[in-house]
Order: C-alpha cells, then sequence, then structure tokens
C-alpha cells in the first residue's frame, strides 16, 4: 500500500486496533499504532511535497512561484526539503531556486545533510558551475561532503567522462575529513586510463593526493598509470613506471604486458608488440588468452588480418583454447576486408576441430553477411550450428532472402534448419508464406503450400491466409 501511495484511514486503523486489543495482542496493537501516526504524518508530508513540486515544475522560476510558495504557509523541516529536492532532481536549476528561496523568504537555515542533497541534485553535466558554486558556498559555511554524496556524485562524473571535475572532487575530499577509500584512487585513474586519450596531468594530480595523504601506491595504482602512458605512446615513461613498480616490491604481470601490448598495437607498432610476449615467456610469465586477444585485435585493428592469424594459429600451437571473444574478433576482422567465405570458414573449423561455442552475435553477424553475397547453403549451414549450441531461431533475414531471391526448395531447407522438432511450427511457416506474398511471388507461395505436412495444409490460420478453405483441400487432394 505503502508503495503505491495509499494509506489507512481512520475508520480502518480503530477497527483492527480493536480487534488486537480484543485479543490481548498488546505489542501489535503498538506497533499498529506507530504504524498509522507515521503514515498519517508522511501522507500530510506528501501532499505538500506534491504541490511545492508542481508549483515549481510548472513554468519558469518567476514571481508568480514564489507567491504561490508563499501563499502555502510552507513549513520547512529537513524531511520535508529532502523529499522536495529529491522530486525535483531532474530540474537541476529550479531545485537551487528553490533551495534558496527557503533560506532567504522562510529563514530555513540550511545544515550538512541539506546541502549534500542539493549537491547530488547538482552533480550534473547542465549545472556544474552550479555545482561548483554550492560546494565552495557549503564549505565557507562549515559544512562538509558525506562520503555517500561524493561516491555518487564521483560515479557520476565518470559515467559522464566529466574526469577533470571527478578529479577535482577526488581533491577536495582528500583534504576533508571524509576521505574516499584507498581504492577509490585506483578507481579513478582506471576511468582517466580508458578514457581514449588520457590526461596525464589529471593522472598525477590524482596520485600526488594519493601519496600526500600518507598512501604508498599499489600496483593497482602503478598498472592506472603505466595504462594511461602506453595508451597515449609514452613507452619510454611507462617503462620507468614499471621500473618505480618493480623498486616497490610489484613484478610485471599480464595486466602489466597486455597494456604495454595494447599501446603498442594501437600506435601500429606491431612488430614490437609481438615481441613482448617472447618477452613474458622470458621472463616467466605465460602469456594468457587475454593477452593474445589483445595482440591479434591489436592486428585486426590495424587491419592485418593475415599477421593476426598467423598470431591466432601461433598461440593453437601454445595449446591455448580460443574462447567466444577471440572468435569474434577474427571474424569481424575478417569481415572488415570483405573476406566473408574465410570468416565462415574459420568459424566451422573452429567449431568442428576446436568444439569452441561462439557467441550468439557472431552467428548473426556472419550469416547476414553471407546472405548478402547470396550464400544461402553457407548461411544455413550456420543455422544448422546454431541450434545444435541451443541458441533461439534466428530466421528474419532467411525469410527475407529467400522471398526475394530464393526458390521453393529453399524455403524448404531453410524450415527444416529452422525447426527443433518433427515439423516447424505454424507460425513460421506463416512467415514465410506472408513473405512471399508480400513479394507477389503466389506460385511460389502455393508451390510451397503443396510441399507442406498435411496438418499444415489444413490448419485455418493457413486456409484463412490462401483466402478459402476449398484452396486448402484442393492443396490436400493435390
Amino acid at each position: 500500500m505503502e508503495e503505491l501511495g495509499f494509506y489507512i484511514d481512520e475508520t480502518t486503523y480503530l477497527t483492527i486496533l480493536g480487534v488486537l486489543r480484543n485479543s490481548k495482542m498488546a505489542t501489535d496493537a503498538t506497533a499498529w499504532t506507530q504504524l498509522y501516526n507515521r503514515m498519517a504524518k508522511e501522507n500530510d508530508l506528501n501532499g505538500v511535497v506534491k504541490k511545492v513540486v508542481q508549483v515549481v515544475t510548472q513554468s519558469d522560476w518567476c514571481g508568480d512561484v514564489e507567491r504561490e510558495l508563499g501563499e502555502m504557509k510552507i513549513s520547512v523541516s529537513d524531511d520535508l526539503l529532502l523529499t522536495v529536492l529529491k522530486d525535483l532532481r531532474g530540474y537541476p536549476l529550479k531545485t537551487l531556486r528553490f533551495f534558496k528561496w527557503v533560506s532567504e523568504c522562510l529563514g530555513f537555515e540550511h545544515n550538512s545533510v541539506t546541502y549534500n542533497a542539493i549537491a547530488r541534485v547538482l552533480g550534473q553535466g547542465d549545472s556544474i558551475g552550479e555545482f561548483w558554486s554550492t560546494v565552495r558556498e557549503m564549505k565557507g559555511l562549515g559544512h562538509e561532503m558525506d562520503i555517500d554524496t561524493y561516491i555518487k556524485i564521483s560515479r557520476q562524473f565518470q559515467k559522464n567522462k566529466m574526469l577533470k571535475d571527478a578529479v577535482e572532487l577526488y581533491e577536495l575530499m582528500m583534504d576533508s575529513p571524509y576521505k574516499p577509500l584507498v581504492q577509490d584512487c585506483s578507481v579513478l585513474l582506471r576511468t582517466i586510463a580508458v578514457s581514449g586519450s588520457p590526461d596525464m596531468d589529471l593522472v598525477f594530480r590524482v596520485v600526488k593526493k594519493h601519496e600526500a595523504a600518507g598512501n604508498s601506491l599499489t600496483k593497482s595504482n602503478y598498472d592506472g598509470i603505466h595504462r594511461s602512458l602506453t595508451s597515449i605512446g609514452r613507452f619510454d615513461e611507462a617503462e620507468k613506471i614499471v621500473e618505480a613498480m618493480k623498486n616497490a616490491g610489484y613484478e610485471p604481470d599480464n595486466i602489466t604486458y597486455s597494456q604495454l601490448v595494447f599501446g603498442l598495437c594501437k600506435a601500429r607498432r606491431l612488430e614490437e608488440a609481438c615481441k613482448v610476449l617472447d618477452v613474458m615467456e622470458a621472463s616467466r610469465c605465460v602469456p594468457d588468452l587475454k593477452t593474445w586477444t589483445i595482440l591479434i585485435q591489436g592486428h585486426c585493428a590495424a587491419n592485418e588480418v593475415d599477421k593476426a592469424l598467423f598470431c591466432f594459429a601461433k598461440m593453437m600451437e601454445k595449446n591455448f583454447d580460443a574462447d567466444g571473444d577471440l572468435l569474434d574478433v577474427m571474424i569481424n576482422g575478417f569481415l572488415s576486408q570483405n573476406r566473408i567465405d574465410g570468416a565462415n570458414k574459420l568459424l566451422v573449423e573452429m567449431v568442428s576441430k576446436a568444439h569452441l561455442r561462439p557467441w550468439q552475435a557472431t552467428y548473426k553477424n556472419l550469416i547476414q553477411k553471407l546472405l548478402e553475397i547470396k550464400k544461402l547453403e553457407e548461411a544455413l549451414n550456420l543455422l544448422h550450428l546454431m541450434k545444435k549450441h541451443n541458441y533461439p531461431p534466428f530466421p528474419e533475414p532467411f525469410v527475407q532472402y529467400i522471398s526475394k531471391f530464393g526458390v521453393v526448395e529453399d524455403a524448404v531447407d531453410f524450415l527444416k534448419a529452422l525447426t527443433v522438432k518433427e515439423h516447424p511450427s505454424v507460425s513460421a511457416y506463416l512467415h514465410v508464406f506472408k513473405a512471399f506474398f508480400q513479394e507477389g511471388r503466389h506460385s511460389e507461395a502455393k508451390d510451397l503450400l503443396y510441399k507442406c505436412p498435411h496438418h499444415i495444409r489444413k490448419h485455418v490460420a493457413i486456409c484463412s491466409l490462401f483466402g478459402s478453405a476449398k484452396s486448402s483441400s484442393a492443396a490436400t487432394a493435390a
């Protein structure tokens, strides 16, 4: 009831209270009274909140809005204000105007709780200037941002790629009584590193604040710095970070080397990237599947698909089993060069010889590409493989292709490949028939009908589609 916004009325309350008392259930009677009183209070509060939100949101902030709010004789409390701010969060600038209005016109004195609430509302792109202005005002009045507010706003900044603001907020909190957790440094460094073009000034600002608080850099911290440097091609500096990491007692591992491989591939220094795996083996750090995947993906991204295939074969020789992720990388590499037959051959071989289970998306992508070059037989073979791997049917591209370019036998082969039972479903036949009709190929639809099982030809939906029970009867006789 509460979740749906309903409350207990007085009659219901008194009736149930009487039953509880008569049954000598004193504890439950007390709890029932407390619940009723709380819900009544919340009901009154929610009524005021709804009116305030309606007035504030119905038009731009102006004298009329302030007049209407004043006429409501609002009794401001922390609970009321927090609820209003939460309901107005989709209108950050209007929320701020209301926040200031209750202080200026109603004399409400804001505190740490209400300041943190408005900060959570303002911590987004459209109101970032107002956010920092409010935070400075908050600090000036001796109020601190709490750690829960920091976490929520920092995540929002990082999600929206507002990295400069995320770093400034981190610096602010590291100078406050409520310091972020040690691992927050690693999270922020990683977010900066994977941003595409990492700003090293932001990286070192985070590290400086982290160390100024008496923290030592962890392996994860070093990885974050190293990832950023390799991502933008500053390999000499990245090597110095690795040396510093070693001196701190952390040995390079698959994460460290994989980051270097990624950076070298991004810089199109593919031969050097390949040599990194030799260095790893010499250092007794065996490249894992992820490292190989990064190397192969890097070659595909550089349009060096044959070299990627060579790396793939080399990996298989070392007794590594590919997974769906790596196969998808290779298939997309072939398709990027329009080598559709090569992609199909690779997938079929990996399924039959390596017993690999491709992703459903890989199957779908390749099927569509095969049909684009009129390779129906090969596409149907993939449909059979999908069925063996227990993926759901994928009829759409086949129906579109066959209705335009296929013959009746193609439709029959498709329907056999589609089903997991003795016969395809009625809906599958209907789908094909309708597609033939839409293409104006009525004779093909009739020829297919003649080849259908008896229960399909007699089905009412099929008869209706072909116009009459007589048509179905003629087909049955034939």
